[in-house]
């Protein structure tokens, strides 16, 4: 090599040398990354990028994981670890995080993680017990996977992060409650009052009743208000009234709604009859919560048993009523009269034993992100902070009155959300899925003029369809029913065309009824119409003679009885008051006595007599644009058909529903987007039986072609060589 050569080899190595130091230092310090999954799961959401770009303090995610988990657990640290990446790039300085060890402690741990582990444990993070295949041999193991977010003096856990699904649905809503919760109490003019009712007499009784630490609960109830007091800026003041000692009405415990036990005399005990009130009232202007403290429970042949509740179960209670009670979250409306589906269930219930047909579940996943509103039609009008309102299988006629409300409620450009029941069901037991001696009465609620003159009509029928859920038989022969009454959407039948629904990829509908769009009325009313699912092919309609018994359910002879039919829908548009045209109904007074005491108001005020007196109200004829969503049934409510996790298809296609009619598409395809409901394509039988018989004999004959040809070629390669050599010869 001459000395040129040389030099030029130097040059070109050393420039090399120089272009990989740029390439490695460009990308220590730019960051780039290119998401090709189909949902963007490991890119963040615009509302997660919006949470974290307005943060207006601190906020600090500590995060606590034990180390060299097994899978699956380890790739959810990395899916963790990455997801808090991303919002420290959009919160900027604002953002912060950080993971802590919290391995057990052995010889090679470091005493820092015994201090890590106790911090976790005042966040309220336990660790979980997990099961771990070591040597062919399953063990169990404690592991922490939690984070607490802390945002000023507040802070909000995460625990059992077990899997990455819905990962940054709960952290995006758990920083925007925790950024809306500074800002109310900052607005917050008054405090918030918690009151203990606890009579000193409970002590003379509480031994009896088995239960401990009643004298020592107001100093220990005191100290939880003190402790979150330092996390919620001092807006709370804590107050003990003892009945016993203390002169308080009983007006106001009545007003109060104070819980009271009451006990006889018990002379071999001792124990002089009394009464005790218990329990504790949380109080903000004109918005008040009960938290029970007593709970009583009854045992066959055993006989009574009370609990007092836990002092951690009432810190959490009290923080989680605070939220409610400031409206930290955006309200949500829900007619609670007219014979609507009950939010909150049985007593039973509210003690935490849910029922199938209870709405507990849709209650509580609604509440993490709206404040829940009860309204009565019945006895007042809808308030005007309300954005939605949703009402769901009411039974009762509305007045003209009451229609009147929910027409200029949506007039004003607010939304609806109607769960509608075509049928009222009389003489059904408990269990959703009972079909014995059960009637079925058409409804006639009124609601129904309102949707015609909006452009929708319910039918009054059942959808009963082929494509259904089958009931797995508990008799010796084995095999599954079919119930037509619980038709399967599948994901063909779902309509795109609105980004909250393009990761809704099945459903399960009960009890559901057809919709029919009047296009014409709607087109020539510049109305927007979306069929949000449909029914399958092979799908028809049970009227007149209505029964649920899947073996008394015959499916069409012929194919023409079969149908595809519109399910659920939204219209969104400048709609026309049914009421356009027509006088103002006026609301209708009970009949009562005429009386000069019948004349005074539930305000207190005397009522005027003078008569002649009139007022004109000005109606809103054409509304503002406004949304409605509407849907043949009210069961997808329910817990049989709602999740407790809110993760799957049902919950997400209502949560996004609520979420479209409220304005926030964003939080609804973020919830939806790391969907793990993924079906595969319905084929035919001639489609299965071309995939079966490719995979056992298509596969083989294309790899002994492929070697063929491999084959063919190298032998043609070797006769070109030979013929190369005998050439030069």
């Amino acid at each position: 090599m001459s000395g040129k050569e040389r030099y030029n080899a130097y040059i070109r190595f050393m420039t090399y040398m120089v272009v990989t130091v740029l390439i490695n230092l460009a990308g220590i310090t730019l960051f780039f990354r290119w998401d090709l999954t189909a949902n963007d799961i490991y890119s963040l959401s615009d509302a997660s990028k919006k949470a974290v770009s307005t943060l207006s303090e601190p906020l600090t995610v500590n995060v606590f994981f034990t180390k060299n988990l097994p899978s699956p657990y380890n790739t959810t640290e990395l899916y963790l670890h990455d997801l808090l990446e991303e919002y420290a790039r959009y919160g900027g300085r604002y953002f912060n995080y950080r993971f802590y060890d919290v391995s057990p402690e052995d010889g090679s741990m470091g005493t820092d993680t015994k201090a890590n582990r106790e911090m976790a444990e005042g966040y309220g993070i336990s660790p979980l017990q997990i099961q771990v295949l070591e040597n062919d041999e399953a063990k169990f193991q404690k592991a922490y996977m939690g984070l607490a977010l802390v945002h000023g003096d507040m802070t909000e856990k995460i625990s059992g992060i077990t899997s990455t699904d819905r990962l940054e649905y709960r952290l995006t809503t758990a920083i925007e409650r925790l950024n809306n919760k500074v800002s109310a109490l900052l607005r917050l003019k008054d405090t918030v009052k918690v009151r203990l009712y606890l009579s000193s007499s409970m002590e003379a009784v509480a031994p009896h009743m088995n239960i401990e630490g009643i004298s020592t609960l107001p100093e220990e109830i005191k100290a939880v208000v003190e402790r979150l007091n330092k996390k919620n800026y001092g807006k709370l003041e804590f107050t003990h009234i003892d009945t016993t000692k203390e002169d308080t009405p009983d007006s106001d415990l009545q007003k109060y709604n104070v819980p009271m036990i009451s006990w006889p005399d018990i002379p071999d005990k001792g124990l002089k009859a009394g009464k005790a009130a218990i329990g504790i009232v949380m109080e903000c202007g004109e918005k008040r919560v009960n938290i029970p403290l007593l709970s009583a429970y009854s045992v066959p042949v055993m006989g009574d048993f009370y609990e007092l509740a836990k002092i951690d179960k009432i810190e959490e209670t009290i923080n989680t009523d605070l939220e409610s009670l400031i409206d930290i979250n955006e309200g949500l409306g829900y007619l609670s009269d007219h014979g609507t589906q009950d939010l909150w269930g049985s007593l039973q219930e509210y003690y935490g034993t849910s029922t199938q047909d209870s709405l507990s579940n849709f209650r509580e996943i609604a509440s993490q992100t709206y404040g829940i509103k009860e309204i009565e039609l019945s006895k007042g009008s809808i308030p005007e902070g309300l954005n939605t309102l949703v009402i769901a299988g009411p039974k009762d006629k509305f007045t003209d009155y009451e229609l009147y409300q929910i027409d200029q409620f949506l007039m004003k450009g607010k939304n609806l959300a109607l769960f509608v029941d075509s049928f009222a069901e009389t003489g059904s037991s408990s269990s959703q899925l009972s079909y014995g001696g059960t009637s079925y009465t058409p409804l006639n609620t009124g609601l129904e003029k309102l949707l015609e003159h909006y452009g929708v009509t319910v039918g009054a029928s059942y959808v009963m369809d082929e494509n259904c859920y089958e009931q797995e038989l508990q008799t010796s022969g084995g095999g599954s029913q079919k119930l037509y009454f619980l038709p399967i959407i599948e994901n063909a039948s779902i309509n795109k065309d609105l980004p909250v629904m393009k990761d809704i990829k099945g459903l399960v509908m009960s009890k559901v009824s057809p919709l029919e769009l009047k296009e014409d009325a709607i087109k020539s009313a510049n109305i927007r119409s979306y069929t949000l699912f449909k029914s399958s092919d092979k799908s028809w309609e049970m009227k007149d003679s209505i029964t649920l018994d899947p073996y008394s359910i015959e499916p069409p002879a012929l194919e023409a009885g079969f149908k595809s039919m519109p399910l659920a829908c939204i219209l969104e548009g400048e709609f026309t008051s049914y009421f356009n045209d027509k006088p103002i109904p006026e609301r209708e007074q009970q009949q009562t006595e005429s009386t000069e005491s019948d004349k005074q108001g539930a305000s207190g005020k005397k009522a005027a007599d003078v008569r002649g007196i009139q007022s004109t109200t000005k109606s809103i004829n054409r509304g503002n644009r406004g949304r409605i969503f509407i849907i043949g049934s009210s069961e997808v409510l329910k817990n049989y058909l709602f999740d407790s996790d809110g993760s799957q298809p049902n919950s997400v296609f209502v949560m996004n529903m609520i979420d479209y009619l409220s304005g926030r598409d964003a939080t609804a395809v973020m919830r939806g987007k790391d969907n793990s409901f993924n079906p595969l394509a319905a084929l035919s039988g001639g489609g299965k039986a071309f995939i079966k018989y490719f995979n056992i004999i298509g596969l083989p004959v294309i790899v002994v072609l492929f070697g063929v040809m491999v084959l063919f070629r190298r032998r043609q390669r070797k006769r070109m060589i030979e013929m190369m050599f005998q050439r030069k010869d």
